[in-house]
C-alpha cells in the first residue's frame, strides 16, 4: 500500500511541534513525524533560525503546510512572514498566544500570504493540521535532499523529499548538480522498509554510486535530462521594500533556490542577473530569495522568478 505523505514546516514557537508526532533527524533543522491510518505527517522546525536565515528558508521550501504559532511580535517574526510571502506559501494554519495583540499580528500578515491563513486556537493546531491532505505533483522524479550520511554496514544513506513524481528500488538517478549516477538500493519511509515512493513523501534512501562528501543539502536527484544547471541566472525580480539598502553589480550575497544556498554577485540590476560560485539545479519559474546574513535589519533582499 503506498503511504501518504504531508509535510509541515513549524514557525513561530517552534516548540509545539514536538506536540505533533516524534523527534527525529535534528541539525539546523528538527524533524517531527507520526504516522496515523496511512498518513505520515513530517513537521520540520528552523531551529537554526534566527541565529542564521538559511534554515528557515529551507524548512519553508520543505513543507506543502505551514504552522504558525506566533507568540511574539518582532522583527523575526517579520522575517518570517516575509520569507512566506516570496515563497508563495498559501497553505497554513495560524494561532497565537495569548500576550500577543492580535490588531498588531493583523496589521503585520496583512497583504501577504499569511493573512489568508486559517485562524485557530492553539489547542485546534493538531486537529487542524491533521484535516489537510496529501498534495502531490506528477511528473518525471525528482528528490530534493535535506541530509547525508555514511551508515555503518548500510553505506550512503539520503534523507529528503521525493518532490515530484516517483522513485522505486533500483532505479538509477542522476545528482545534479554534480551528474553523478546513483542507484537506489532500497527505501525507507517513517523507518519502514518500501519499494517505491511517490510526491510528497519523506524518504530515506540507501545508494550506491557516491560518498557523502559528493553530496549537498539542496542537490537534487532525478531523472536525467530533466533539470537545468547553471552558473548564471536572470531573474523576475520585486526587491522587498523592508530592505534599505542599495543593490549595486559586483555586490555579494546569497541566493536560494529550493533548498540550495549558494554565493552569488550581481552581474547586472536591470535586468538583475546573478552569478554563481557553483552551478545551480534550477527550472525555469522556480523562486530564487536573495539574502544578506550580515545585514542588521532584514536579512531578506528580494525575490524573483527565475526566467
Amino acid at each position: 500500500m503506498l503511504l501518504k505523505s504531508v509535510n509541515f514546516v513549524v514557525l513561530g514557537d517552534q516548540s509545539v511541534a514536538a506536540q505533533f508526532g516524534k523527534k527525529g533527524t535534528a541539525t539546523d533543522m528538527t524533524m517531527y513525524d507520526k504516522k496515523e491510518s496511512g498518513v505520515i505527517r513530517t513537521y520540520t522546525a528552523p531551529n537554526g533560525f534566527p541565529e542564521k536565515i538559511q534554515p528557515l528558508l529551507q524548512t519553508i521550501n520543505l513543507a506543502e503546510y505551514v504552522i504558525f504559532h506566533v507568540n511574539k511580535l518582532d522583527k523575526f517574526t517579520g522575517e518570517q512572514i516575509i520569507a512566506l510571502d516570496m515563497l508563495k506559501k498559501t497553505r497554513g494554519i495560524i494561532s497565537h498566544s495569548y500576550d500577543v495583540d492580535e490588531n498588531t499580528l493583523n496589521i503585520m500578515i496583512k497583504n501577504t500570504v499569511v493573512s489568508n491563513y486559517a485562524k485557530v486556537e492553539q489547542d485546534k493546531l493538531k486537529e487542524e493540521s491533521d484535516k489537510l491532505d496529501q498534495i502531490s505533483k506528477d511528473g518525471s522524479a525528482r528528490v530534493v535532499i535535506d541530509h547525508c550520511f555514511d551508515v555503518k554496514g548500510v553505506g550512503t544513506v539520503i534523507l529528503g523529499k521525493v518532490e515530484q513524481g516517483a522513485i522505486k528500488q533500483y532505479d538509477t538517478l542522476k545528482l545534479l548538480p554534480e551528474g553523478i549516477d546513483v542507484m537506489i538500493k532500497s527505501i525507507q519511509m517513517h523507518d519502514d522498509p518500501a519499494e517505491d515512493a511517490i510526491s510528497p513523501g519523506r524518504v530515506g534512501l540507501a545508494v550506491k554510486g557516491v560518498t557523502p562528501d559528493q553530496v549537498s543539502r539542496g542537490d537534487v536527484l532525478c531523472a536525467p535530462g530533466t533539470e537545468q544547471i547553471s552558473t548564471e541566472i536572470e531573474l523576475e525580480f520585486t526587491k522587498s521594500p523592508f530592505y534599505k539598502g542599495d543593490i549595486a553589480p559586483n555586490q555579494m550575497c546569497l541566493v536560494n533556490v529550493g533548498l540550495q544556498i549558494k554565493p552569488a554577485k550581481f552581474a547586472s540590476t536591470s535586468p538583475l542577473k546573478l552569478t554563481l560560485e557553483k552551478p545551480l539545479v534550477y527550472n525555469k519559474g522556480d523562486i530564487c530569495v536573495i539574502l544578506k546574513p550580515e545585514s542588521q535589519t532584514i536579512r531578506l533582499l528580494g525575490s524573483g522568478t527565475i526566467k
